[in-house]
C-alpha cells in the first residue's frame, strides 16, 4: 500500500510576512556594548537586534547562539545609525535620536530612556539622521543627515547647543579627529568639510570630485564614507576611495577599486573598506590590495571593530548590509560565521 507523502503545512500569514521581511532586509547600523560582549544591529524596519558575541564565539555555541537574544521596535523608519556610550545605546532614525540603557536592554525590558529631535527649520521637516558621532572630550553627540547641518547635543542635559551649516546637500558620514576638537563631514554635495568645534566654524573644504585622479563622474560626486587618523583622511563614495594628507589637502593614494565604498576605517597599518559587492577589502596605505575577504551579503554598509579591552575574547570584525545577516570575522582573513536577524 502506497503511503502518500504528508502534505506541507501551509505557512501562516505572519510567517510569510516574516520571511518576506528577512528577504528584503537591510542592516544599516551596528554598535558594540560598553562591555564588548554584545552587538546591536539596526535594520530598515526600525528594529534593533541584540546579539551575544560571547555566546556566538563560545566553543559550545549552537545555532541558537547566533540568533538575537532580543529584538525590539526602536523607530518608525530605518535605524540609520547607532553609537554606544559607557552606559547607553543611542539610535537614530527619521528626524530623531533615542537613548536606551544597555543594562535594561540586556534584561529584555526595552523602553526608551529619552528621545530628542534637533531644531529643524520647519515642523514639517523630518529628515533622516544618517550619522551619529560621540565627542567624548565635551560629552556631546553630533548628528547629521537630511537637513544638511551638523547638530551638537549635550549628553548631560539633552539640549542642542549648536548647528554647523555649510553643506548644500544631505550629509552621509562623520569622523572625529582625536587629538584636536575637529570633526569631518562628507555628503551628497561631494565635499568633505572640516569643522573646528572650539569656534564652531568650517576651517577646511576638500571638494574631492574636482581632483582628476579621484573623480568618477559616472558614479556621481557623493561622499559615502570617511575616516581619520591624525593628519590623514580616507574617503570614498562616487569618487574613488582615496587617502588624503589633510594639512596639505593632497590626495596621496587612490585605491584601485571600481565599486563605490560605503564604509571605511583605519585598522593598525591597514585600511578596511566595504561597499557594493560582498567583500571586505584590506588595503595597504600604499594602495596595494592585501586581501578581499568575502562575506554573505551582496552589498555592505557597515563595519564594526570590537576593540573593547574588557572583552579581548570578543575581539572581532562584524560586517552587515543588504541582507538579514551580520558576518563575524574572528581573524580578519576569513568569515567565521554569520549571525541572523
Amino acid at each position: 500500500m502506497d503511503h502518500a507523502a504528508p502534505s506541507p503545512v501551509p505557512l501562516g500569514q505572519a510567517e510569510v510576512s516574516q520571511a518576506l521581511q528577512r528577504l528584503h532586509m537591510t542592516i544599516f547600523s551596528q554598535s558594540v556594548s560598553p562591555c564588548g560582549k554584545f552587538l546591536a544591529a539596526g535594520n530598515n524596519y526600525g528594529r534593533i537586534a541584540i546579539f551575544s558575541l560571547s555566546a556566538a564565539l563560545s566553543s559550545e555555541a549552537k545555532e541558537e547562539s547566533k540568533k538575537p537574544m532580543v529584538t525590539f521596535h526602536a523607530h518608525d523608519g530605518p535605524v540609520y545609525s547607532m553609537v554606544s556610550t559607557d552606559r547607553h545605546l543611542l539610535s537614530a532614525g527619521d528626524g530623531e535620536v533615542k537613548g536606551w540603557l544597555w543594562a535594561e536592554i540586556l534584561k529584555k525590558g526595552c523602553k526608551e530612556l529619552w528621545r530628542r529631535q534637533p531644531p529643524y527649520r520647519t515642523s514639517l521637516e523630518v529628515p533622516e539622521i544618517n550619522a551619529l558621532l560621540l565627542v567624548p572630550k565635551e560629552n556631546s553627540l553630533i548628528l547629521a543627515g537630511g537637513d544638511c547641518q551638523l547638530h551638537t547635543m549635550d549628553l548631560e542635559t539633552g539640549t542642542f547647543t549648536r548647528a554647523l551649516r555649510g553643506h548644500t546637500d544631505y550629509i552621509h558620514c562623520l569622523a572625529l579627529r582625536d587629538r584636536s576638537p575637529e570633526v569631518l563631514s562628507g555628503g551628497e554635495d561631494g565635499a568633505v568639510r572640516l569643522w573646528d568645534l572650539r569656534i564652531a566654524k568650517e576651517v577646511q573644504t576638500i571638494e574631492v570630485y574636482k581632483h582628476e585622479e579621484c573623480s568618477r563622474p559616472h558614479n556621481g560626486r557623493w561622499i559615502g564614507c570617511l575616516a581619520t587618523d591624525s593628519d590623514w583622511m580616507v574617503c570614498g563614495g562616487g569618487p574613488a576611495l582615496t587617502l588624503w594628507h589633510l594639512r596639505s589637502s593632497t590626495p596621496t593614494t587612490v585605491f584601485p577599486i571600481r565599486a563605490p565604498q560605503k564604509h571605511v576605517t583605519f585598522y593598525q597599518d591597514l585600511i578596511l573598506s566595504a561597499g557594493q559587492g560582498c567583500c571586505v577589502n584590506h588595503w595597504q596605505l600604499s594602495g596595494e590590495l592585501k586581501a578581499q575577504v568575502p562575506g554573505s551579503s551582496p552589498g555592505l554598509l557597515s563595519l564594526s571593530l570590537n576593540q573593547q579591552p574588557a572583552a579581548p575574547e570578543c575581539k572581532v570584525l562584524t560586517a552587515s548590509g543588504n541582507s538579514c545577516r551580520v558576518d563575524v570575522f574572528t581573524n580578519l582573513g576569513y568569515r567565521a560565521f554569520s549571525m541572523s536577524f
